[in-house]
Order: structure tokens, then C-alpha cells, then sequence
């Protein structure tokens, strides 16, 4: 396994839901998709998606489409030491980081992004980390027991890990939840999960 090919959601309404994510940010099935699940969950559901785009303006225009589209604002977006972003929930319950590394706009205003990026938040970074890399994928960044990130090539969605405490700090959420991450992940590797829970699917082969 070397790449995500997508995730997808577990929500109570797929079709208000796709409105959202269509409306917000200009994702569809090909990287997102959505799938009717009633399963309870409660609090922090242990990951977040992030859209890493090139500029704050476009930062601030993903923003401002999500709000608009039913999100409510989790932390607003502001410069900070590493760059300039802000966190919404979307109406599904998902958590969404929006961020880019820069500080000042140096080109038009879209609401293009560059990344999109999976977080899992994990008890055990590093034991997590040894998991993945058994199941094919290789680490290009390491810090610690505190944060990974996968080398997932050309797959649609970037994945990294972090503590599940700090990963909810970063969000604006606190840490605590329970039952289902309502998050299933898709594959070219076999079914499994991971030891915090979160399920992989083997994506169908393309005829």
C-alpha cells in the first residue's frame, strides 16, 4: 500500500451533505465520498481534513464558502507562527483545517487548494507509525512520538499522524468522544484497521 485513493464519510443525509462539500469547497466523490451511517459518535471523532491552499485570500475565500454553505466556525482564521489558517465543522460533523504556510497573497483570489490532508489522531504515534510502514507505507517525515507524515505519492488524499490530545488542541475541539470515527478509508491494500479503529477498504479495481 502507498497511497489513499479516498475516504469516505459516514453521515446521517449523503445528499445534504454532498450539496455542502460541492457548494464549500468544489470536492466531489472522487475524493470524498458519502455514505448514510446512523452508527453513534459523540465528541472528537479522532481525525481531521485539512485543505492546504497557497495563500491566505484563499484561505479566507474556502473559509467564507464553507460558512455560507451551513459550517460553523471553530477557531477563526488568523495569522499565526507557522502561517495563516482557520477550522470549521462541517453540518456532517467533520472537522476541517484550512491553512496555508504563507502570510501575504501573491497571486488572485481563488478557492483553489493544493493538499488535502487526512490527521489521524492516535494514542501511540510512534506504535502507529510501525503499523503503517508493516502495511506498505513509507514515513517522509518524522518528529518523534508527536507527529508522522506518509509518503502516499500521487493518491488523492495526503495522510499523517498525531496525538489524539494534540491533534484536538490544534483544532479548537476538545479531545474527548466516543464511538464511531464515522471515517472509512480506500486502498489498493487489504481490508484492516488500525489500532486506534479507523477501517480501510480495499479500493475496486478499475475495468
Amino acid at each position: 500500500m502507498n497511497a489513499i485513493d479516498a475516504i469516505t464519510l459516514e453521515v446521517a443525509d449523503p445528499e445534504a451533505a454532498a450539496r455542502f462539500y460541492s457548494a464549500a469547497f468544489g470536492l466531489d466523490s472522487s475524493r470524498v465520498r458519502l455514505r448514510a451511517c446512523e452508527t453513534p459518535t459523540s465528541g472528537f471523532r479522532g481525525f481531521t481534513l485539512s485543505l492546504v491552499a497557497s495563500q491566505p485570500g484563499n484561505v479566507d475565500a474556502l473559509f467564507t464558502a464553507a460558512v455560507d454553505a451551513g459550517a460553523s466556525v471553530v477557531r477563526p482564521a488568523a495569522k499565526s507562527l507557522w502561517g495563516y489558517g482557520g477550522v470549521v465543522q462541517a453540518p456532517d460533523g467533520t472537522i476541517w483545517q484550512l491553512a496555508t504556510s504563507k502570510k501575504k497573497d501573491t497571486g488572485p483570489v481563488t478557492r483553489d487548494f493544493d493538499e488535502l490532508v487526512l490527521l489521524l489522531g492516535v494514542e501511540d504515534v510512534k506504535a502507529s507509525k510501525r503499523f503503517y510502514a508493516e502495511q506498505g507505507l513509507a514515513v517522509a517525515k518524522s518528529f518523534g512520538g508527536k507527529y508522522v507524515e506518509f509518503d502516499t505519492g500521487s493518491g488523492a488524499v495526503k495522510l499523517s499522524l498525531y496525538k489524539r490530545r494534540g491533534l484536538a488542541k490544534v483544532a479548537g475541539v476538545p479531545a474527548d468522544g466516543t464511538g464511531s470515527h464515522r471515517l472509512v478509508l480506500s486502498g489498493p491494500s487489504r481490508p484492516f484497521s488500525d489500532p486506534d479503529g479507523f477501517v480501510w477498504e480495499t479500493e475496486p479495481a478499475r475495468t
